[in-house]
């Protein structure tokens, strides 16, 4: 007794007509009328009745048509379940990334996909955009969120919407505090801690212009963390992104944008053709699913 014709026997007593049922089941009445036949051959009674008014079940074809409704909700349940099971992925991922606004948006991804998929666990490596390259690089990390610029060539990505804008960073009591920007100029003969990540230091170089030769920088740093304690203690000013300072005390540090603006975006990343894990290669689907990807 297979399954397949049951569905045909009960798509005939809910259709009361064999061409009708033929027509739901996309088949021909001739191969559905032969496949009936054969179920009544193989249970060995009568099923089914034709009469004036249609089909009508005998005693035994109501009995199965009990039956064929129980076991086809079982298969439907069956194969729901099983289908489910394949959701139920586990594993550690390892995500690099750095101090940014673009963290965010990850972190919202990340929480719709662990309710998604509550077996999965995270673990977080925070370093700079070069620094979580070269652990990819290594194998060390599956996905990269890596602010630009920064050389994509070797990797599948999702370039990401958010701008991330560099501010100075200084004490609230500074008199460069008291302005609605900083420019170059303003910086002109200041000690500056600059990012430690070289791309960056030299875009930082770049905005300051003539105003660098005259700055003093005696200290270069990859998290914003220990460049804004540095700040507090009177060490200078820091040259920063502004997603970097999500949780900022403004009673005891502060900031203001750059002026000109400098401003990135990031970009969410993973080698090519490298063999993930079911529970990576699910997230870079989802990830794929939610921003769409660009090559």
């Amino acid at each position: 007794m297979e399954i397949r014709v049951l569905r045909y026997f009960l798509t005939i007593v809910e259709e009361k007509s064999i061409n009708k049922a033929a027509g739901v089941l996309h088949i021909t009445q001739p191969t559905l009328s032969r496949q009936i036949a054969q179920l009544e051959d193989e249970v060995g009674v009568k099923l089914l009745q034709w009469g004036g008014r249609g089909i009508t079940l005998t005693e035994e074809g109501i009995l199965l048509r009990r039956r064929a409704e129980e076991i086809l909700q079982l298969v439907d349940k069956t194969e729901q379940e099983l289908q489910e099971q394949d959701e139920l992925i586990e594993g550690t991922i390892t995500i690099g990334c750095g101090e940014t606004a673009a963290v965010e948006t990850l972190i919202d991804t990340l929480r719709e996909f662990h309710e998604k998929h509550p077996m999965v666990k995270f673990d977080i490596f925070t370093a700079n955009a070069d620094l979580v390259a070269e652990q990819m690089d290594q194998g060390l990390v599956d996905i990269g969120l890596l602010m630009e610029p920064v050389d994509v060539k070797q990797y599948e990505f999702i370039r990401l919407g958010i701008q991330e804008k560099w501010v100075a960073v200084m004490r609230p009591d500074d008199p460069l505090a008291e302005k609605e920007v900083v420019t170059a100029e303003d910086l002109t003969g200041k000690k500056l801690i600059l990012p430690r990540r070289m791309n960056l230091r030299n875009e930082a170089v770049s905005w300051l212009g003539d105003s660098f030769k005259d700055s003093s920088v005696y200290c270069t740093c990859n998290l914003s963390t220990n460049s804004s304690i540095m700040v507090e203690k009177g060490m200078g000013y820091s040259l920063v992104v502004e997603g970097s300072l999500p949780f900022l005390d403004h009673t005891r540090i502060t900031y203001r944008p750059l002026s000109p603006e400098i401003s990135f975006t990031s970009v969410l990343a993973w080698k090519r053709q490298q063999p993930f894990s079911p529970a990576a290669s699910k997230l870079i689907e989802h990830f794929k699913h939610n921003s769409g990807s660009r090559q």
